[in-house]
């Protein structure tokens, strides 16, 4: 007879799905199938997918490679740039070294600079992206999305046909409900889970390299939670409400998820690139040619690269609304500069135009600052 598995036990499985993928990493090399490793949401997984390929997103939050990488980048670069460089050239990251092709993304000066020197050990390719938002942006982000498919099709001599993109742009989307679906069940008041049990399975689910697979834990998951929603919502009891936004959240940054939630908090929407903006809005399946379609779903993705960011606001209001946030909590890595520069205005946006109190953090990816943080975010949330 099957026992069926404690929530908690369950979010810990999804916890553990990063590690669990590198077996499927290495099994999806010894069918001798292609393996794509990305770091950013800008990358329009659709095209490796139409040809058969999996993508993985690459180890890059932790503190642990760090030191090899200053032998040949400089100390005051961002963590997150410093890990990714780390795990790659100390071959410590399985999807790393399982992947065929890594592809990068300009998303800021130092990544750019920094996957030049990553393609002397492993073949790299950069898509460029535009530095504004705008209608010369879209043309050239549109020329970028077909000239990474010609890319795919060359390394790996391959033709990628346009009804593939459409098939894979169909399951990607079904990837994109099951996740906001499961998202959404943070709207409740009181919540019906933790946010950062949420996090775990969302961000484990995303590591499942069978899609159809991917669509159905998630789905799975949010069914059971449901079963449990009004006892477990009875004892969480109302708490106040949080968005976290700034940089991507994983690794090493989660101590910020636990630490607001540790302290009498409960984050309802992550607005980062590791939450919500990774499956925010959908590709148009109606669209008759499918390299627009691709373009104009992630060309709306908001990143403080962009000037002006105008899709990143857009994104915090709704979830503002959508979600009764009660505070903003801004992390920030490092070295970030186009975050850090940007949380300026991100603050005078939550304060001002929508009267919320807001707390801006930076981070790195050690564990020597979690005392100065608990106390500041505990602070917050009193206020709160």
């Amino acid at each position: 007879m099957d026992i069926k598995k404690e929530l908690p036990d369950i979010f810990e499985e999804f916890a553990e799905g990063r590690k669990n993928a590198f077996l499927s990493a290495k099994q999806q090399k010894d069918k001798d199938l292609p393996l794509v490793g990305t770091y950013c949401t800008y990358v329009p997984v659709e095209l490796p997918m139409a040809m058969n390929a999996a993508t993985v997103g690459l180890c890059s939050m932790s503190d642990e490679t760090i030191p090899l990488a200053e032998q040949d980048l400089p100390a005051s670069l961002c963590p997150l740039i410093k890990s990714s460089y780390g795990f790659g050239k100390a071959d410590k990251c399985p999807f790393f070294y399982f992947s065929d092709l890594i592809v990068g993304e300009t998303t800021c000066d130092g990544k750019k600079k920094m996957y030049e020197i990553m393609n002397d050990f492993k073949p790299t390719y950069v898509m460029q992206l535009p530095n504004a938002q705008d209608e010369d942006g879209f043309k050239m982000w549109k020329n970028e999305v077909i000239r990474f498919k010609e890319k795919l099709e060359d390394f790996f001599g391959v033709t990628i046909t346009e009804d593939a993109i459409r098939d894979a742009i169909k399951l990607r989307n079904e990837e994109r409900r099951a996740a906001l679906d499961l998202l959404s069940i943070m709207k409740a008041d009181p919540v019906p889970v933790m946010g950062y049990d949420l996090f775990k399975v969302v961000y484990g689910a995303s590591f499942t390299f069978d899609r159809e697979q991917a669509v159905k834990q998630l789905c799975e998951m949010k069914d059971r939670i449901l079963e449990e929603a009004e006892v477990n919502s009875a004892k969480i009891g109302h708490k106040p409400r949080i968005i976290v936004s700034g940089c991507p959240m994983g690794g090493a940054t989660e101590k910020i998820a636990r630490i607001i939630e540790e302290n009498g908090g409960v984050i309802v929407g992550y607005e980062n690139c590791t939450g919500l903006k990774n499956y925010y809005r959908l590709v148009d399946e109606e669209n008759p040619d499918v390299y627009e379609a691709l373009a104009e779903r992630y060309f709306k993705i908001g990143c403080s690269v962009m000037s002006p960011d105008t899709y990143r606001y857009e994104l915090l209001d709704e979830l503002i609304d959508e979600f009764k946030a009660d505070g903003v909590v801004e992390m920030t890595l490092q070295g970030c500069h186009t975050y850090n520069v940007e949380s300026y205005s991100i603050e005078k946006h939550v304060t001002e135009k929508r009267d919320l109190p807001f707390l801006k953090v930076e981070t790195d990816y050690s564990t020597t600052d979690a005392g100065q943080l608990t106390t500041r975010i505990q602070a917050f949330l009193e206020m709160l």
